[in-house]
């Protein structure tokens, strides 16, 4: 068995309402073992047999027929997010927060990292993640924010708060 992360995207905001209890029957129900979830927000640490593109299938169908609506999974391999978190050069602090931004699919790297290097905001690139540096209370309101919330973006991106990632990994 290998250790996995899943990110499910669009989660417990607006109207798509799960438990971490129930996603973590669900999971569970396809005999995936050591699930854990992190927060609210469908972060889901758990050990599987099959290989990512596969678990992506399973769970997106899964999810969708359990759950209601048409669910957006990303999957990591755990020791590359651990490689991913080490990566970051954005250091923490009290009025800011740091984010990494998982980007599924080549075209849609290159083109965010075109856009962030014409960002006046803080945005630094990594292995098909950007980080991104955003002030307490504006990480909605920004040129980014508004840039990421396009629903062209919404089945090959999420976005995790660096210090979630780093509990993950523990």
């Amino acid at each position: 068995m290998k250790k996995y992360v899943a990110f499910l995207r669009g989660i417990n905001v607006g109207n798509i309402r799960i438990k971490m209890v129930d996603l973590k029957i669900a999971f569970e129900d396809l005999g995936f073992r050591d699930v854990k979830t992190f927060l609210q927000t469908g972060n889901v640490v758990f050990e599987a047999n099959e290989n990512l593109v596969e678990i992506k299938i399973i769970l997106e169908q899964k999810l969708s027929e359990t759950f209601h609506y048409q669910a957006f999974v990303q999957i990591y391999d755990f020791e590359d997010l651990e490689g991913i978190i080490t990566e970051n050069q954005i250091q923490k602090g009290e009025n800011h927060h740091v984010y990494i931004i998982f980007i599924e699919t080549n075209s849609t790297f290159e083109e965010l990292k075109t856009l962030a290097q014409t960002s006046e905001e803080t945005i630094l690139t990594g292995k098909n993640v950007l980080y991104w540096k955003v002030t307490k209370g504006e990480t909605l309101e920004t040129p980014f924010a508004k840039i990421l919330a396009k629903a062209k973006y919404k089945t090959t991106t999420t976005v995790r708060n660096i210090n979630t990632i780093e509990k993950m990994v523990e």
